[in-house]
Parts: C-alpha cells; sequence; structure tokens
C-alpha cells in the first residue's frame, strides 16, 4: 500500500516545464516590467496617490494576464484580443451580474459561467477573464465604466508592454504560425489525421492547432533522426552478395545476374578485395552478348557492332574500376545523398582491408527509411 500512496503523491507534483534558466528569467522579468508599465501608466491616468490610488487604477486579475503574456506568449489564451477581449467583456457581464442578479452567489457563479460563455463565443477566451468578472461581483460594481478604466486601459497597457518586450526578446507576439518543413519522419501526419485526434479529445487545449501539428513534426523526425543515426551500413547491407571474377566470361556473369535477379555484380580478386563492379548497362553495351530478346537490341547491337573493332569478353574487360564504396560501420544517413544525388544504385560495402562484405542497394536504404518512420 505505501509505494501505490507515494506514487500517488508523486503524481500530485507536475512535472518540470521545459525551458531553460534564462528563459525562465526572461518571462519573469517581462512580467515585472509589464505590472510595472500597467500600473505606471494607470495610476498616471488615475486621481490621487499611493496604495488606494494603486488599488483603484490596477485590477488583481492583470496579475495572471501577466503570467500569459509574459511566459507563454505563443498561447491561445495569451493574443492581444484575448487580454483586451476576455478581460474587459468578462468585467462587463460582472457587472451585469452585480447589478441585476440580487443574491450575490448566484450573481458571482453566473457572472464567471456567462463570460466563459462570451469568451468562447468571441474567440478572446483568456482565464484571469473569469476573475475579472468575479472581481466585478466582489465589489458589487454597478457601474459599466469600470470595465474601461481601469480593465480595458490596464489590459490595454499591459498589451502595449508586451508588444514591446516580447519581440525585443525574440518572442515574436502576437504570435503568428510559421511552418516547418515537413521531414522524412513527419510526411505520415496529415492534417485529417490531426482533427480526428483533435476531435476525439475534445478539450480546449492551450496550444494553436498548427503550432501543435509542428510539434508532432518535430518530434517524428527527431525520432527519425534518432533511429536512422544508428543505423549504420552493416545492419542494412546484403551481406557476402554475388560476385564475379575479372577473367568470368561475360556470359557465366550474365547467367548469375538473372539467375539472382541483381542489377549489378561487385568484382573481387582472389583475395576478395574489391577491384570493380559490372551492372546490367554495362552488358548492354556489349554487342556479342544476346542478354535480351527482341528486334530493337539486336539493331542496336549491330549498330556497335560497326563502330567496334573486336568483341569483350569477359568481366574485367567491361568493368567499372572507379568504384565508390562505403565502410560498413559507415552511418547509414551519410549514404542519402551518394544515391539520391550521385545517381548510384549499388553500393558495395568494405572492410578496413577493402574486402567485400556486403553492398546496399536503394532498395535497402529505402526500407530502412520506411522502418524508422513507422518506429
Amino acid at each position: 500500500m505505501l509505494p501505490e500512496l507515494l506514487l500517488s503523491l508523486r503524481a500530485l507534483w507536475p512535472a518540470a516545464p521545459g525551458i531553460d534558466a534564462r528563459e525562465k528569467w526572461r518571462a519573469c522579468i517581462g512580467a515585472a516590467l509589464g505590472i510595472l508599465v500597467a500600473g505606471l501608466g494607470a495610476t498616471w491616468l488615475a486621481p490621487g496617490n499611493g496604495h488606494p490610488a494603486l488599488a483603484t487604477a490596477l485590477v488583481a486579475p492583470l496579475g495572471a494576464s501577466a503570467v500569459l503574456v509574459f511566459v507563454v506568449p505563443s498561447s491561445q489564451l495569451a493574443q492581444p484580443w484575448s487580454v483586451i477581449g476576455g478581460n474587459t467583456l468578462s468585467a462587463l457581464v460582472g457587472v451585469a451580474c452585480a447589478l441585476w442578479v440580487p443574491h450575490p452567489a448566484v450573481g458571482a457563479a453566473l457572472a464567471v459561467g456567462l463570460s466563459i460563455a462570451l469568451m468562447l463565443a468571441l474567440r478572446c477566451l483568456h482565464p484571469p477573464g473569469g476573475a475579472s468578472a468575479l472581481l466585478m461581483v466582489l465589489m458589487g460594481s454597478h457601474d459599466f465604466g469600470v470595465a474601461l478604466q481601469p480593465v480595458l486601459l490596464d489590459s490595454a497597457l499591459m498589451v502595449a508592454a508586451g508588444l514591446l518586450y516580447n519581440n525585443l526578446t525574440r518572442r515574436r507576439w502576437p504570435h503568428v504560425h510559421h511552418p516547418v518543413p515537413t521531414e522524412p519522419g513527419g510526411a505520415r501526419l496529415t492534417s485529417r489525421d490531426l482533427d480526428a485526434a483533435l476531435a476525439h479529445y475534445n478539450q480546449v487545449l492551450d496550444i494553436s492547432r498548427e503550432d501543435l501539428q509542428d510539434l508532432m513534426q518535430y518530434a517524428e523526425a527527431a525520432a527519425y533522426q534518432r533511429t536512422m543515426g544508428e543505423l549504420r551500413c552493416t545492419d542494412v547491407m546484403t551481406p557476402d552478395p554475388v560476385t564475379a571474377r575479372p577473367e568470368m566470361p561475360l556470359r557465366q556473369a550474365w547467367a548469375l545476374i538473372r539467375q539472382h535477379r541483381v542489377k549489378a555484380l561487385p568484382v573481387v580478386d582472389r583475395q576478395h578485395h574489391l577491384v570493380g563492379i559490372v551492372t546490367v548497362s554495362d552488358f548492354m553495351r556489349q554487342v556479342d552478348m544476346d542478354v535480351h530478346e527482341g528486334v530493337n537490341f539486336r539493331l542496336r547491337a549491330l549498330l556497335r557492332q560497326m563502330h567496334r573493332p573486336a568483341p569483350r569478353h569477359t568481366v574485367g574487360e567491361i568493368m567499372t574500376r572507379q568504384v565508390r564504396v562505403a565502410s560498413s560501420d559507415r552511418p547509414l544517413t551519410e549514404l542519402v545523398p551518394v544515391f539520391s544525388d550521385g545517381g548510384h544504385r549499388h553500393l558495395p560495402i568494405i572492410d578496413a582491408e577493402r574486402r567485400l562484405v556486403g553492398i546496399v542497394t536503394q532498395s535497402d536504404l529505402i526500407r530502412a527509411m520506411d522502418a524508422a518512420v513507422r518506429g
């Protein structure tokens, strides 16, 4: 029982926010400056001095607005219209309930509930707005002008401070969504998938739909890079591939290609050192090999025969000697540009002594990428 109790109590302790010390200080200083700007501006416009004047000119819910504006400026609940509209409209609702509902407790409940409904309808949901509505009832305010001064004035000053400070500290505000480039890991997620998930969740999220989609794409891309980054050539290569020798007759090499359904044969010497590679294209350039059926091929072969003094008979005569290779411990991610930009379709894998140990094809790379995306 005790371990379960401790686990339950531990669950009550929230997780640490995912920000560094610099961002924490940025938010704290910004909130303090926001309240300072609102307080000085409101008292300058309001009569009186000292604490009584400040208490009249500055409404308490503004402290919660400062938390949203400077700590979570990307939140939908912290945008300028949410701050100004949420606080001001809720204050109007609170005054109306204080004025027209005789019982204070009922008026307070109606003020909070109706202010939330109005903020949702006008897309200015702002948690401190509920406090503004409640404050009007607790104060017994019967003057709708209070919603303009100090509530609207304080909110406008807070927004002005947020616009200046957030943008100076590189937190674009109002928050504008900038789509991220789609990474391979994010390609699986579609707008319909996200809409279906949000509809199933059916709760108000403190993040825009676009930002949520970007976060999920970033996470998938990071997982993709992590998974692909751990893969080496040895993990995906075809080990002990079918090979040819330089002295092997072309007909025998072609038979191996047809038998094993491959498009290239690495060429090795007696010590299994890689000395070249022969591909289907190399065979197609030869005139003495009846490697294909059909009139078109025979015509091409006849034309080549007219320009070639003597046919070639061994693999060593037609193979490519300058071969792009990779080591078995090379990260697989480094092969992507080799295949995509270099035009390679097969990449022999060698060990430290240049002995052939395997081959990676485009199909091998695609299968590995697909497995990484699927997780």
